[in-house]
């Protein structure tokens, strides 16, 4: 029988993602147009690898978001929530951006499909995430 990983390694996995993703959000270089950084809003310039609208508060709440991530993934059930809930709260983000609603937010289509895949992808992993041992054979 073929072991999948473990719901806690993927959430461990997709909070340190966000984590990660959420201070190269402050590192010139990796974000283009640094001096552009604008604290929210569509008035930011910047961009996470020349693609990716970011401000500091989207830098910010990508920070808490993979520490809740990397906190939540000790346990099996957090874990399946946090990629569930997670993913909704994507989906939502995904929602807002495509309607205009997002004014608070910098999204654009990079975003906003970036938002759809994660949303998707975190549900999907809340739901088929493997078993934390392998299966044991019958004696």
């Amino acid at each position: 029988m073929t072991r999948r990983p473990s719901i806690q390694l993927m959430a461990l996995v997709a909070g340190a993602t966000y984590l990660l993703v959420g201070l190269l959000g402050f590192v010139p270089g990796a974000t283009t147009h640094y001096g552009e950084l604008g604290f929210a809003g569509h008035t930011s310039r910047a961009q996470l690898f020349g693609v990716f609208q970011v401000s500091i508060l989207a830098n910010l709440l990508h920070v808490a978001f993979g520490v809740v991530g990397v906190a939540l993934a000790r346990a099996r059930d957090t874990a399946r929530t946090f990629l569930v809930g997670g993913g909704a709260v994507y989906l939502a983000l995904w929602l807002i951006g495509v309607v205009g609603a997002g004014g608070w937010i910098p999204v654009d289509t990079a975003d906003n499909w970036l938002h759809f895949a994660f949303g998707i992808g975190a549900i999907a992993l809340g739901y088929v995430g493997g078993p934390e041992t392998a299966p044991t054979a019958a004696s």
